[in-house]
């Protein structure tokens, strides 16, 4: 086997070539990525990196003298600005380079802010690259004022780390909670209470008209005639697959990269893994956005490559860490009819039931719910919603 090209040197990208290497492929292999550095890990972006608390070189999955070891070329800085399915080969500007299997490990992209309303304004940031962490960085400082759009994940850790930095945060979010995409009311509430106990102003209800200055930021002009006045503003208001290699490619899209069970695309030569992806599951496509996705999927297309013949079949978790919060997410909460919650101490858990099946578990501080909850979505399993709600129940019962 030759020729296998990897585009997207993110956490999917560098899984595969690193799973293709582990499982005995002996080709040739190729790792092109956009961005100027080695595969790196982003969870500790817009946390401990941004917060000084980790180093760049720490950041990288593995040492960069690890591809050339492994036989892999790592080519950094380097986009990629067309597929010629043809030909088999991938147009890097006025070069090619030929493939025997290319892997689309494009990533997603963050949505960002018009620019007819002040999006391109200097101090306007989204949260996605170590560039994009390097650019805000200098403008966390004590005392500083910074206005974060959107009240999913991304922008509630991004408040997290700016009030524990002394700053003054606003948080808007135009939906009438926060989190209301991704989670239940009772997660939202004890996100809320959380960020309010820190002195976050969140503003739930409320969207951006636009943004004030010349040149610069220097505020809001929100959707209640309301005026903010802000120092950056962070704008975490989504992602979106990155698509626009497979589209121009004339591959299948829908909802991402559309593969099959095994992380094949509409072209039997390229496959796909990651955010960028997605893929059939429960009679319908579901694409996930978490690292866990990404390691568990290019791994499994790595050894499809190689002629394993698995399907994918994910097992969804995901977490966020807000102050001295963990925030550990099993399952998927879609479908869900009502919820059942748990308090002991200083651990708290929202449990999803679509009928009497358990879909999903949101544990905040509670490592025990999280591990359960799991395991039993992972088995196929429900958990009585009485023994749940009852904290003097020890959880494990459920697992019996």
């Amino acid at each position: 086997m030759a020729g296998v090209v990897v585009i997207g040197a993110g956490q999917a990208g560098a899984a595969v070539v690193a799973g293709l290497r582990a499982g005995g492929h002996a080709g040739s292999l190729t790792l092109v990525g956009e961005e100027p550095v080695p595969p790196y890990q982003r969870p500790p972006l817009s946390k401990k990196y941004l917060l000084g608390e980790m180093t760049r070189e720490r950041l990288f999955l593995r040492p960069e003298s690890y591809y050339a070891e492994a036989g892999i070329a790592l080519r950094t800085g380097t986009r990629v600005t067309g597929i010629d399915r043809a030909a088999q080969e991938v147009v890097i500007g006025t070069t090619r380079l030929g493939y025997e299997t290319l892997v689309l490990a494009t990533g997603a992209v963050p949505r960002r802010l018009p620019a007819a309303i002040g999006g391109d304004l200097a101090g306007v940031h989204v949260v996605r690259t170590l560039a994009d962490v390097d650019a805000m960085a200098p403008g966390f400082v004590s005392g500083a004022r910074v206005l974060i759009v959107g009240g999913g994940y991304i922008g509630l850790e991004a408040a997290a780390v700016a009030a524990s930095r002394g700053m003054a945060v606003v948080l808007i979010e135009a939906a009438d909670r926060i989190l209301k995409r991704v989670a239940a009311r009772e997660t939202s509430d004890y996100f809320r209470a959380l960020h309010a106990r820190h002195g976050v102003d969140i503003r739930e209800g409320v969207g951006l008209e636009r943004l004030l200055g010349e040149g610069r930021v220097r505020g809001a002009r929100l959707s209640d005639g309301s005026e903010v006045a802000a120092d950056l503003v962070i704008v975490g208001i989504g992602i979106v697959p990155d698509t626009a290699l497979a589209e121009a490619a004339g591959l299948a899209i829908e909802n991402g990269i559309a593969v099959d069970a095994q992380g094949r695309t509409s072209d039997p030569a390229i496959w796909a893994a990651g955010d960028c992806a997605s893929f059939p599951y429960r009679g319908g496509r579901l694409r996930l956005e978490s690292v866990p996705n990404a390691i568990d999927m290019a791994e499994c297309v790595a050894g499809n490559i190689m002629g394993r013949a698995v399907p994918y079949e994910p097992r969804p978790w995901f977490w966020s860490d807000q102050y001295d919060v963990k925030l550990q997410i099993a399952g998927l909460n879609a479908g869900f009819e009502r919820v059942v919650t748990r308090a002991a101490g200083a651990a708290f858990s929202v449990w999803y039931y679509a009928g009497a099946a358990l879909r999903a578990v949101d544990a905040m501080n509670d490592p025990r719910a999280y591990m359960v909850g799991k395991r039993l979505i992972a088995a196929g399993r429900s958990a009585d919603p009485a023994l749940v709600a009852d904290p003097d129940v020890d959880l494990k019962v459920l697992l019996g």
